[in-house]
């Protein structure tokens, strides 16, 4: 019995110690499986605190100037050419020429020939492409006494306005679809009164635009035609010389006006006031004798005065 019973308890033995190696095998696959899932698997999805976070970092990062070449840049040429020639009216038809023949015209024309000495300024507006070309042909017309050139670079604001444009435009079209869906009166007032503001600043924004897109297109050159007569242009003289001189002419050009003004006057007052005052003149002296004639008979009918006691010493007296 006792044999059989020992038996026993080794056959169980046996049973169990062959189930609990088979359950550790198991676990081991299943970690073992689980971790090459987890290497495979894809990163988890960031939350909405990381994705924050990110959008700070994009948004902290300062803006940079757009790197772009000189020919793809907003610039605005300006320029200024001062030339003496023989025949004045001969080369200002000349610049007229050379401004059609870029794609230009004349904005601006004024001519004089005042005291023998004909001088002509002109401004021309050019496409800026042949701004310096154009320059160099304005310099051959005669002999070159002055050129003055600047330039304007707007490439940011250029920039800035498309970008602010868009936004404007984003602006109105969702007022718009808020103005369809009005269901009130009140509704319907306010959103026109937002809708009418933000087409108005959009206009604005576009003017500003076109306003830049002109001066950019088509450059502005200011050409001052001088014969050899003509003073030459008198350049910058600041100081102290420079405002005695400049507060000379400007007296000067005052007495000149005050001048002008008293010899048209002088005309009228001839004609007008020596006649007025003669009137005046003749009633103030028949005033002062009319005057004077009420005043003598008043004077004629007043008593003598009573002459005074003559004083004297005691002795004397009657």
């Amino acid at each position: 019995m006792r044999a059989r019973s020992r038996t026993t308890y080794l056959l169980g033995t046996a049973l169990l110690a062959g189930v609990l190696l088979a359950g550790c095998g198991e676990d081991s696959a299943d970690q073992s499986a689980s971790s090459s899932r987890a290497e495979n698997a894809p990163a988890p999805a960031m939350g909405g605190a990381d994705v924050a976070e990110q959008k700070g970092k994009v948004a902290d990062t300062p803006a940079q100037a757009p790197d772009l070449k000189v020919e793809q840049r907003s610039i605005i040429y300006r320029g200024t050419v001062s030339v003496r020639v023989k025949n004045v009216e001969a080369a200002a038809g000349q610049a007229t020429g050379i401004a059609k023949t870029a794609g230009g015209f004349v904005s601006g024309d004024n001519r004089s020939s005042g005291s023998g000495a004909a001088t002509a300024t002109m401004e021309l507006r050019i496409p800026a492409e042949k701004f310096g070309a154009v320059v160099d042909q304005l310099s051959k017309l005669g002999d070159e006494e002055q050129r003055q050139i600047s330039t304007e670079d707007v490439t940011e604001q250029t920039i800035d306005l498309d970008a602010r444009i868009t936004v404007q435009q984003a602006r109105v079209d969702s007022g718009r679809k808020l103005l369809a869906q009005a269901k009130s009166l009140n509704d319907l007032v306010m959103l026109e009164r937002e809708v009418a503001t933000r087409e108005a600043d959009l206009a604005s924004l576009q003017a500003k635009k076109r306003n830049l897109a002109d001066l950019t297109a088509l450059s502005t050159i200011s050409v001052t035609l001088l014969d050899p007569d003509a003073e030459a242009i008198a350049e910058d003289d600041p100081g102290f010389l420079g405002g005695l001189g400049a507060g000379w002419h400007a007296l000067l050009a005052s007495l000149r006006v005050l001048l002008t003004v008293l010899g048209a006057l002088l005309p009228w007052l001839l004609a007008f006031g020596l006649p007025i005052w003669a009137v005046l003149y003749a009633l103030r002296r028949y005033n002062r004798s009319r005057r004077g004639a009420q005043l003598a008979p008043a004077y004629a009918h007043q008593p003598p005065a009573e002459q005074a006691p003559v004083s004297g010493p005691p002795d004397q007296q009657p």
